[in-house]
C-alpha cells in the first residue's frame, strides 16, 4: 500500500498540496472589503435620509439584518451568518460594543460598520463561519 501523503498547512491555513485555505478556494472567501459594501448599502437603504425617529428603529434593525442576510446568502458561499444592528439617537454621547469569538482565523470573520448621519448613529457587526 502507498503511504498517505500529509498535507501541509500552512499559519493562514493554506494547503500547500490542494491550494486550499481551511478547506475552501480563494474565490469563495470573504472580504472586509465585501462586507462592509453590503452593511453600508443596506443601511443606506433602510434609513435613507431620516432623522432619527424612535419608532422607526425597530423597522430599520429589521431591514438592515435582513437585507444583510439576503444579499449574504445571494453570494452563494459555503458560510453561515450572524448580524447584530444597533441603532442610538446621535445627542454627543458614546455607544460601545464589544465582542469576541473563537474561530478558523483563516476562513471566518467579523466585520462592524459605524454608519453615522446628523442625528443617527449605527453599529452593525457581521460575522461569518465556515460550513
Amino acid at each position: 500500500a502507498r503511504p498517505r501523503r500529509r498535507a501541509r498547512i500552512t499559519m493562514g491555513g493554506l494547503d500547500e498540496e490542494t491550494g486550499l485555505i481551511s478547506g475552501l478556494r480563494e474565490d469563495q472567501l470573504i472580504t472586509n472589503e465585501e462586507m462592509d459594501t453590503i452593511v453600508r448599502e443596506c443601511i443606506e437603504s433602510a434609513v435613507g435620509t431620516n432623522s432619527f425617529l424612535h419608532s422607526k428603529v425597530n423597522q430599520w434593525t429589521s431591514n438592515v439584518v435582513e437585507g444583510c442576510l439576503k444579499k449574504l446568502a445571494g453570494l452563494q458561499k459555503p458560510f453561515k451568518y450572524i448580524v447584530t444592528c444597533n441603532f442610538v439617537q446621535k445627542t454627543g454621547g458614546g455607544m460601545h460594543t464589544a465582542s469576541t469569538a473563537l474561530w478558523d482565523a483563516a476562513v471566518d470573520g467579523k466585520h462592524t460598520v459605524l454608519w453615522e448621519s446628523q442625528t443617527i448613529q449605527c453599529i452593525a457587526t457581521v460575522y461569518w463561519l465556515a460550513i
